[in-house]
Order: C-alpha cells, then structure tokens, then sequence
C-alpha cells in the first residue's frame, strides 16, 4: 500500500513565503502536504519528475467575474490553465445573490453588458435553485469545481433586493432598508462570505448597465457603503474589494481611506497602473498607499500587471461607456445599435469633440487611441478586404473621413462583425516592477476573469507576469513573484492554510517549466466555440505547467486538463 497519494521528485522548490529556492521533494496526502524535503517514509500512489522544475503555491486570483461560468466550467478557464487554484467570485459588487426570482433575467441581463457574459450561455449554463445567500453559498457548494473560491456579498444585487432596482439607482436607502441590508450581510457573513464589493465610477460609469444607465453602485452615497463596513467592523472579519474612481481622484482616494478607517478591516484597491513614460501615475499611487498604511488604515494595492490586448466589434464592445454618446450609440439590441449607428445626430454626438476625447483620456485601458486601432477582420467581404492591416487613422486620412465615421461605416458593411485590434504598445517593466518591488502592500492583477469574454484575456496574467517580470527582464525574484502571487493575496483576502507550500496546508500547488513557460496564443489570444449556446471567447492557453494540483488533487497535467473537480467553497476562508 503506498503511504503517500503524490511524491513530487526533484523539483526546485519556492514555497511562496520569500524563502530561497531549494531543491527537495513534496509529498502530498488526503489533499495536504504531508512533507516538504528529506526522505518519507513510503512510496507514492503517483511520482511526478519535477527535475528542471519550479514546485510553487497555486496562484489566487482576487478579481474575477467567474459568477457564472464557475456553472459551467468548473476549472475557471482562462485562470485555471494559468496555475490559478483559488478565486474570488462576486467582484465589483455584481453578481447573482441575494436575487428574487422574478428578477433572475434582468440580473442576466445586466451582466451581459457591465461584463460583456453572453446571455446565452448564463441562460443555458445557470441552474437557478438560490433566491438568499444562505441557499445561493449552497447551491454553490453542491456545484462540482475544479478551483476553491470565496464569495462576497455582491452589493448591487443586494442593495436591488432590499430596494428595487428603480430605486436603489435613484435614491438614498432609509434606514429601515439599512437595517434589513445589513442584517442580510450578517446573514450572509454566518453562512460563510468574505466580506462585500463595490464599483463606483459615478454617473458616467465605464461599466453601464443593460439599459446604459449606472450600475446600482456607481452613484450609491457615502453612508450606504459605510453603514455595510460596519458589519465588518462589528464582526471583526471579512474584507472588501473596492474600484472607486468617479472622475475626483483625491475626493476617491479619500473616501477608500475613510472606508478602511470605518471598516478597520483590509480594504482591496484597484488598481496601480504604470504607464509607459510617466513614473509620476504609479508611484503617486503607491505614495498614497504608503502614507495610508503609515496612518494604520489596512489597505492592499491590486496591481495593473496585465499585458493582453483588445480586439473588439462594435456588436459587442461595451468600454466607451464613459462618453455618454458612445454609450447611447452602443446599448442596445444588435438591430437598435444599428438603427443609431445610422442615424446623423448620433453620428454627429459620437464624433463630437467631448466624445472622442473622454475616450482618447481613457485609451490605456480601453484598448488603445481610435487613431491606432487596426482593422482586422471584415467579415470576408472582398470590397472591404482592403482595409485590413490598415489603422483607423490611416483609412481616415486616406478617405478624408472622421475616425468614428470609418469605424462605423466598416461595422455597419459587416452587420457589426468588423473587428478593431488594438496594436501591442510598449510595456515598461522598469514601472511595472516597481509596482510590486517598492511596496510590501502589493500584488498582480487585475484579470477579469470571466468578464468581457469576446474581447480581452487577463486571466493569462499569472504565466506572463513569470515569464516576463522574472525570467526576461530579472526584475522581480522567484521567490518574490510567487509571494506576491499567492501567499500575500491569500492573506490580504483571509484565505487559510492556502496560498504556501507548509507541511500541513492544502495541497494546491503548480509545477512548471520557466524557461519554456508562455502563454498562447500572444496578445489577443483566439476564438473558440465553447460557451454553453454554442457562444464563443478569445482564450489563451497555457504553455509549461507540468502539473496544477488543487486540494492534492492534479487538474492539469502537461496543460491539459484532467477532468478532476476538487475544488471547494471556501466558507470564511475554509475548506
């Protein structure tokens, strides 16, 4: 009888607490780590050769939108193939709990455009058996998973289930509904959430609703997200996830520092960009951070590490929201759409000077300036197949045409099909590593993970931010790389026993090559058919894993998935 389940043989070791690499074995037993290094006692069910190889943590992915797609697709792909063993789910306080039933569709569809899920697939993919939290944490248990995952209270659906949406997007709460909101996140804490989120981008929100309209949080006041952190503060647990950028960036940063203050419970802040030139963006950053952990308020930094790219159609793009006359021109039915895209004052608005700037201020995360995009695809037109290869601005000043004139005249000849990709800009590592070198607060991120699924990847961050911050440009350790990638996420969002490598924790754990690990396709990935619906994503694979271990369990072996489903809920934290 073998004494051990797993013996990883040979590997290089880095166990995610900035210890230095050594060499050893790992043997793994009923789902833990039963010894690191020396000699065990017996023989292994199964022997993984990891000579050459780096033995690490599972990666934690604090900001995803796996909401739905964890129903389908139980390993969380893209971030599952990337050596992610551990999400957070229920991010910028979207999701489907608590939710009444008769308002299950229209929660559907606001996620269709807010994070751009297919609504076929969460029609055809979602078994709805959950009205609460309590029964939706169920539900979620029951639910075969190939990652562990925590949940928080997604406070859009909260505040609409206690409210009505008409109101909660267009009046303070009272304080009866306060109270009732907050007996539903006590509720909610026992049954097992880690805290709650919230998205506040104000009344131009980048991130509309289904109708164009906010989202419930973006105008939500100061007192309903207070009168929330002090459950937190009451219980003295969980956490809370935040993207506040309402367009008075020292009026956010004020009220992120006085919501850590009232909560006095760690506070996850999105994100900390570097551009390519400025080192004032990240390090303005970072110094706001410093002096607010110096004033003793627990706030953490998610990192803007990513490096995928955009490649979009006007069918489905929904990142111009922030210029409210792209978001009127773009909300709506496929036929509506292209009704407005015909019509001249829409036309007029969407070319306006105000319209083309908000979204040339907004570029870097947006998939880059109009002027450079690239068209891509034209639905094989043969009249139309000249253009491709060509930029925007090139067609523009070719035709003597206004930029937005070309983008949708082009998508307008391919019933919205034409594709616009985002040219790869340059990327400065010197600033990207800063980011995680100059400040103990700090992680990579941000993927989206399950959001925006037809135009962007960043679940694959985790294999890039190896490959190019460590192994490329040797400007962040090893060992530093996957303690920023594991063990402080895990800590920051109250993860136990995960996130290193100990004798005693859960096994989740990667096995990988450095020196052949990548992530394919490059840039914008590809399309494939494989939503429920027969709907489709662009999706990058992973290259290098030998092996992802979840729960002593192997998901992925040689980048290919085993069909193994050991993930669990993580109720406060636990398994």
């Amino acid at each position: 009888m073998a004494e051990y389940d797993i013996q990883i043989k040979g590997g290089t070791v880095v166990d995610g607490t900035r210890v230095p690499r050594f060499r050893g074995d790992v043997w793994i037993k009923d789902g833990k780590i039963a010894q690191i290094g020396g000699r065990a006692s017996g023989t292994a069910k199964n022997v993984i050769d990891a000579d050459g190889l780096i033995v690490a943590p599972g990666f934690v992915d604090l900001h995803t939108h796996y909401d739905a797609q964890i129903r389908w697709d139980p390993w969380c792909t893209i971030s599952g193939y990337h050596g992610v063993t551990s999400v957070v789910l229920g991010n910028c306080g979207f999701g489907f709990a608590p939710v009444k039933p008769d308002f299950r569709d229209r929660s559907m569809l606001t996620m269709t455009r807010t994070e751009a899920i297919p609504y076929e697939s969460m029609k055809i993919g979602m078994q709805w058996d959950w009205e609460t939290i309590p029964q939706y944490l169920d539900s979620l248990d029951r639910a075969p998973k190939g990652v562990n995952c925590i949940q928080y209270m997604p406070t859009a659906s909260l505040m609409t289930y206690v409210m009505g949406l008409d109101a909660a997007k267009t009046r303070v709460a009272t304080e009866a509904e306060r109270a009732e909101m907050r007996r539903l996140l006590n509720e909610g804490m026992d049954a097992g959430l880690c805290g709650f989120s919230i998205q506040r981008l104000g009344k131009h929100s980048a991130q509309a609703d289904f109708d164009g309209s906010p989202m419930v949080t973006d105008t939500m006041c100061d007192e309903d997200i207070l009168n929330l952190a002090r459950v937190l503060r009451e219980r003295d647990e969980g956490f809370i996830e935040i993207t506040q950028a309402t367009g008075h960036i020292k009026d956010d940063l004020a009220f992120v520092e006085k919501l850590a203050a009232e909560a006095n419970r760690p506070i996850l802040f999105q994100a900390i960009t570097a551009s390519t030139r400025n080192p004032d963006i990240h390090r303005k950053s970072l110094n706001w951070l410093h002096n607010a952990r110096a004033k003793g308020l627990p706030i953490f930094g998610q990192g803007g590490t990513v490096r995928s790219g955009f490649a979009f159609t006007l069918e489905h793009w929904n990142l111009y929201d922030m210029s409210s006359a792209w978001r009127d021109m773009t909300t709506g039915t496929k036929e509506e759409k292209i009704a407005k895209m015909n019509d001249p004052a829409m036309r007029n608005a969407v070319k306006s000077d105000r319209a083309m700037h908000a979204i040339d201020t907004n570029a870097a995360g947006i998939g880059g300036r109009p002027a450079k995009l690239i068209v891509s695809w034209v639905e094989n037109k043969p009249e139309l197949e000249k253009y491709v290869g060509k930029s925007l601005g090139q067609i523009a000043s070719e035709e003597g045409k206004h930029l937005a004139d070309v983008m949708i005249d082009l998508s307008l000849a391919t019933d919205l099909k034409a594709e616009f990709l985002q040219p790869e800009p340059e990327f400065n590592a010197e600033f990207n590593a800063e980011i995680i070198n100059n400040s103990m607060y700090t992680f990579p991120g941000v993927s989206d993970g399950g959001a925006h699924t037809k135009f962007f990847t960043g679940g694959s961050f985790t294999t890039d931010f190896l490959r190019w911050m460590v192994r490329d440009e040797k400007r962040v350790t090893l060992e530093e790389a996957h303690y920023r990638l594991s063990a402080l996420p895990a800590h920051a969002a109250g993860f136990k026993d995960r996130g290193i490598l100990r004798e005693g924790a859960w096994a989740d754990v990667v096995v990988y090559d450095l020196k052949n690990l990548g992530v394919e396709p490059e840039w914008i990935g590809e399309v494939t058919h494989d939503l429920p619906g027969g709907e489709w994503r662009r999706v990058q694979r992973a290259k290098g894993y030998r092996s992802i271990i979840v729960n002593g369990v192997e998901t992925f072996a040689y980048d290919k998935c085993t069909e193994a489903t050991p993930g669990k809920l993580l109720r406060h934290g636990h398994a």
